[in-house]
């Protein structure tokens, strides 16, 4: 079992900055990935970055492109989502993600691990 453990979550208004962080402790795997994804009220959850740990190569949904950066620290086996220029339409439940392999996935249903989930809510 893998155990991820978010933070960074909270309260910030439009243009400001938060930055999220998810620790992984536990089992250990040779190959995998990391990435957030994101759940607001009503809708379904979405891809927002991730991040593939052997080469460290980053992805990121088209949406956050350009004002969120997803970063990792090998020695924490933490991986950290900076947010800037925040809009309100980035407000949600955001979820660190942990998937076996070492190809990263958009595709929520193709990740093995999930936090607990942190929320995050910009206001006008």
């Amino acid at each position: 079992q893998v155990q991820l453990v978010e933070s960074g979550g909270g309260l910030v208004q439009a243009g400001g900055s938060l930055r999220l962080s998810c620790a992984a402790s536990g089992r250990t795997f040779s190959s995998y990935a990391m990435g957030w994804f994101r759940q607001a009220p009503g809708k379904e959850r979405e891809f927002v970055a991730a991040v593939s740990w052997s080469d460290g190569n980053t992805y990121d949904a088209d949406s956050v492109k350009g004002r969120f950066t997803i970063s990792r620290d090998n020695a924490k086996s933490t991986v950290y989502l900076q947010m800037d220029s925040l809009k309100p339409e980035d407000t949600a439940v955001y979820y660190c993600a942990y998937k076996i392999g070492r190809r990263w996935s958009p595709h929520d249903n193709e990740y093995d691990y999930w936090g607990q989930g942190t929320q995050v809510t910009v206001s006008s």
